[in-house]
């Protein structure tokens, strides 16, 4: 086997030969001058940011819990769409199913009873990590974060005269929200956000709250909000919690992108009801979310039907059914029992890590790329690069960023090239429509405006037709309307400085050109 591939070198003609010894010598040199940059880079970032120093024991988690991550030099910018998994994480998971037999929760035996004690460890490990009095609130485990809010959505008590209140910055999961109410007869309605940081007027929330008759006359009312935008990284206020309830409404918070990055306090912020999302907080399991749900609102929900597993018991003859009570008369069929050991394994990760060292590494990395992204220009003017949402932390955000990049001609260049030409890098970001009502770049046209939900069926016939989805790019662009694609980059517990300084040097690679759609192009 040596001689043939002795032979096989030899064989090799010598100009190739030579052409493969230049490329090789001159990959050396580029990385070297990458690394000369990027360590004159980080030493400036670190003078900038000093607080960036009480975090560096982060780098020294990433090479130990994410060592794949510099291994195989990944760029991993995608922590909205979720989070990454620790190796210890899987090793004190598969080490505890290795050395246990487990069995189904809803029996009475000793696999059985070691899988229900396993459960009611997660839960309480869920309250406290987020500091929920068990006295105040509840655990329910969901499939994933748009089961928990369909949860909501069908149980909730609308009536005719009751209200459903959104963010136009709701993630589509809860813009669905708006079947449930409206099929029951309450009014929706949704709070604009407002150019150029994507905000909503503080004014105008507490306006919409305000009640027009005593609490004990009103319908029922939901307002839903998201802690974190997933699209912009603005961070709505908590205090609107305590101002909608005032007020008689219950309060839905969405905290699916907030948790993974910053410190949710339960006995500060009392929101009725809290979605989670463990996948995006530490990457595994990815088959388990939940809602935490305070028990005086919770007990106004009612279930339209039941499945096995949340029933004490059930007659067809009788026609009827009895709902086991709280949490299980929630949670159908049999939970995924044999992850939930990893939510507890996964949050004590978290707290060995310490939120607020995530937070202060993700807030300064996020500072700088967007002080770097928006400086980059043409040489004609033009800048590189437009922002949807804060340019600045002048006001709460956090570590996602929507943009687009834009050409010498100041057009905007496809999200689709930016993604093939990341992932050449080996960059994980994430690119596609913006769905939220007014946040999406083509801001004027509204995502729930007949033009838009025309595209959609248009659309959809399309598929059904060819069977092949037709890109969002082209659905819009048919019918006259500007394009929505963007392009979301995120950061989360195993980001560092490098990971930040590559991407804006793949962003710099778009300067001065007009970018082809070629997936070839490096």
């Amino acid at each position: 086997m040596a001689a043939s591939s002795s032979s096989s070198l030899i064989c090799l003609p010598l100009d190739r030969y030579l052409e493969k010894f230049e490329l090789a010598r001159r990959r050396l040199i580029v990385n070297h001058r990458v690394a000369r940059a990027l360590r004159k880079a980080e030493k400036a970032f670190r003078k900038a940011n000093p607080t960036y120093a009480e975090t560096l024991r982060l780098d020294h988690i990433r090479q130990i819990d994410y060592p794949v991550l510099d291994k195989e030099e990944r760029i991993y910018l995608d922590y909205a769409g979720s989070g990454i998994h620790g190796e210890s994480q899987l090793q004190r998971h598969f080490e505890l199913l290795r050395s246990n037999v487990f069995g189904n929760p809803h029996s009475i035996n000793p696999t059985s009873s070691a899988i229900t004690k396993l459960d009611e460890q997660a839960r309480a490990r869920v309250l406290s990590f987020f500091r929920a009095d068990p006295a105040e609130y509840i655990v329910i485990f969901t499939v994933n974060t748009s089961n928990a809010f369909k949860l909501i959505g069908e149980a909730y008590p609308f009536t005719e005269g009751g209200e459903l209140l959104l963010l136009n910055d709701n993630q589509p999961a809860v813009i669905g929200l708006q079947d449930f109410a409206r099929r029951r007869g309450a009014a929706v309605s949704y709070l604009p956000v407002k150019q150029p940081e994507l905000r909503c007027d503080d004014d105008a929330v507490k306006a919409a709250l305000k009640r027009k008759e005593s609490i004990d006359e009103t319908p029922a009312r939901l307002f839903a909000f998201p802690a974190q935008s997933n699209f912009t990284g603005v961070q709505h206020p908590l205090e609107w919690i305590a101002d909608a309830q005032e007020q008689g409404w219950h309060v839905l918070l969405d905290a699916d992108n907030y948790a993974p990055t910053n410190v949710l306090n339960l006995s500060r912020w009392h929101p009725d009801f809290v979605s989670v999302s463990f996948y995006k907080m530490f990457g595994h399991p990815s088959s388990v979310g939940a809602v935490l749900a305070r028990r005086e609102a919770f007990a106004k929900l009612g279930r339209p039907w039941f499945a096995g597993g949340t029933v004490w018991g059930s007659s067809v003859q009788a026609n009827g059914h009895m709902l086991l009570g709280g949490n299980e008369g929630f949670e159908d069929g049999t939970i995924n029992f044999l992850s939930l050991p990893a939510i507890r394994i996964g949050l004590n990760h978290i707290a060995g890590i310490g939120m607020q060292a995530i937070h202060a590494r993700v807030s300064c990395l996020t500072n700088w790329l967007l002080k770097e992204l928006s400086g980059l220009t043409h040489t004609n003017g033009e800048p590189l690069v437009v922002i949807y949402g804060p340019y600045t932390s002048d006001l709460p955000r956090g570590g996602i960023i929507a943009l687009n990049f834009v050409d010498m001609k100041g057009c905007l260049v496809d999200e689709g090239i930016v993604a093939r030409r990341a992932a050449a890098r080996n960059i994980t970001l994430h690119v596609g429509s913006a769905l939220q009502p007014n946040t999406e770049p083509s801001a004027a046209v509204e995502s729930d405006s007949p033009d838009a939900i025309q595209v959609s069926r248009e659309s959809q016939a399309s598929e059904k037709t060819t069977g092949r989805r037709r890109e969002s790019e082209t659905s819009f662009t048919d019918v006259g309307l500007p394009s929505r694609g963007f392009v979301r980059i995120s950061l989360g517990l195993a980001s560092n400085f490098a990971d930040a300084f590559k991407f804006v040097q793949f962003a710099s690679t778009f300067l001065d050109t007009i970018p082809v759609d070629d997936a070839s192009t490096p």
